[in-house]
C-alpha cells in the first residue's frame, strides 16, 4: 500500500524536540525526511542513554529519517543544502530566530527561489515581538505561558511532566504542513508557516485565561482535582492505590449517591444539590467520598463505578502503563537493536505502520551527497 506522503521530500534543519516531532509525524505518513545535523549532531542524541545506550528522546522523535551532517559555514555544504531544497517539498527549521536567514536560508527568500516549497519556521516566541530572542526551553515556556501557574497544588505551581510546549508546537506545525500540502495540490504554490512554542501552548491556555479575563476567576491549583467541577478528581482507596472519578451532570451525581455512596439523600442535600454547591462544600464532600472509598480496593471500586456508568480512571504508575490493556506498541529498529515505543495516537484503518530505523549520525551523508551532487560533479 502506498503511504499518503510517499514521494514528498522534507528537508529539516532541526534539533531537540519540536521540529523533530513535527517531521517524525511526516515520516510516519510516508514522507522522506532528511535530517540535517551540525557536525556534533543533534544535541538530543546526548540527553541520556536509557534506550539501550541511546537517548529516549532521540529514538522517539527520529525514526524513519535519514541523517546528513552539514557545516553551514562551509560554502560547499551550503551549496549542497541549496540543491536539496531545490528538489524539496517542505523545509522545516528550528534554529534561533534569524539564524537561518543569516546563513542564506530565510524562508521568504527560499520561497521566492522555489515557489512550490513549503517552509516552516519553529521558534520559541515567534519571529517578531520584543521577546523573540529569548531562549525557549520547554520548562521556561511552561512558566512564561502560564501553564505552570495553573498546574500544581496549593501554593506550588508545577511543570507538566512531559515537554508539552515542544509537543504542542510540533503537532501544530505538522497540521499546518498537511494543510499547506493540500493547498499546494489545489493552487500550485507553497506557503510560509511560522509556529512557536509560546503561541502553540498559548492556544491551549484559552480556557483558564478566558475564565480569568471574563469571569474574574483564577482557577485554584488543586492537583488531581478539577477547579470548577465536583466531585471530579482523585481519591485514595482502601488498598493504598488511587482512583479518579468525574461527575459531569446531576443525573450522574444522583446515581453516584445512590449506587456508590449508598446515600441517595445526598443528591438532595442543600450542600450538594448543584455543582456550584458541591464546589463550595468540596471539603465536606471529599470527606464523605474518602470514607466510602477507604472500605474497598481500587479494582472493586472500578467494578462498581463501571456498573453504575460513572466515569473513572486509575492513577497508573509507569509500570501500570506498561501493562495497560488498551496500549498499542511499535517496535523501532535502531543500531542498538529493536526498541519498543508507544504507538502514535492516530492510526489509518487498514494501514500497518512499519517505522523506519533511527539513523546514526551522518548515516546517509555519503549517499545524499552523491544524490544531490552538483551537475558538473555528477
Amino acid at each position: 500500500m502506498q503511504r499518503d506522503l510517499e514521494g514528498i521530500l522534507v528537508v529539516s534543519l532541526e534539533q531537540a524536540v519540536a521540529a523533530p516531532y513535527c517531521t517524525r509525524l511526516l515520516a510516519d505518513a510516508g514522507a522522506r525526511v532528511i535530517k540535517v545535523e551540525r557536525p556534533e549532531g543533534d544535541f538530543a542524541r546526548a540527553y541520556d542513554s536509557y534506550a539501550k545506550g541511546l537517548s529516549v528522546n532521540f529514538v522517539w522523535l527520529n525514526r524513519g529519517k535519514q541523517s546528513i551532517v552539514l557545516d553551514l559555514k562551509n560554502e560547499e555544504d551550503k551549496a549542497l543544502l541549496e540543491r536539496m531544497l531545490a528538489r524539496a517539498d517542505v523545509f522545516v527549521q528550528n534554529l534561533a530566530p534569524g539564524a537561518a536567514a543569516r546563513l542564506g536560508f530565510g524562508s521568504a527568500a527560499l520561497r521566492a527561489r522555489f515557489p512550490r516549497l513549503i517552509t516552516c519556521d519553529i521558534s520559541g516566541y515567534g519571529e517578531e515581538g520584543p521577546r523573540r530572542e529569548l531562549k525557549a526551553y520547554d520548562l521556561l515556556v511552561q512558566a512564561e505561558s502560564g501553564i505552570a501557574f495553573v498546574n500544581g497544588i496549593g501554593e506550588e505551581p508545577a511543570r507538566v511532566g512531559v515537554s508539552i510546549c515542544d509537543i504542542a508546537a510540533g503537532i501544530t506545525a505538522a497540521a499546518a504542513i498537511f494543510r499547506a500540502l493540500f493547498a499546494r495540490a489545489r493552487f500550485g504554490l507553497g506557503q510560509g508557516i511560522e509556529v512557536s512554542l509560546f503561541h502553540a501552548i498559548g492556544d491551549w491556555m484559552n480556557v483558564p485565561w478566558m475564565t480569568f479575563a471574563y469571569g474574574g476567576f483564577t482557577p485554584p491549583r488543586l492537583g488531581l482535582h478539577h477547579p470548577t467541577i465536583a466531585p471530579y478528581g482523585a481519591y485514595p482507596c482502601g488498598d493504598g492505590t488511587t482512583i479518579l472519578i468525574a461527575i459531569q451532570n446531576e443525573r450522574e451525581w444522583a446515581r453516584f449517591c445512590a449506587e456508590i455512596l449508598n446515600a441517595p439523600e445526598l443528591a438532595r442535600d442543600p450542600r450538594f444539590d448543584s455543582n456550584p454547591q458541591r464546589v463550595a462544600n468540596r471539603r465536606e464532600l471529599d470527606a464523605l467520598i474518602c470514607a466510602r472509598f477507604a472500605r474497598q480496593s481500587r479494582e472493586e471500586l472500578a467494578e462498581l463505578l463501571e456498573r453504575a456508568q460513572i466515569a473513572y480512571g486509575r492513577l497508573n504508575t509507569l509500570a501500570d502503563l506498561s501493562a495497560h490493556p488498551q496500549m498499542r506498541w511499535l517496535e523501532v529498529p535502531t543500531q542498538a537493536g529493536p526498541i519498543r515505543v508507544i504507538a502514535p495516537g492516530a492510526r489509518v484503518l487498514g494501514e500497518t505502520l512499519a517505522p523506519g530505523p533511527v539513523p546514526a549520525l551522518d548515516e546517509h551523508g555519503a549517499a545524499i551527497r552523491a544524490e544531490f551532487a552538483a551537475e558538473e560533479e555528477a
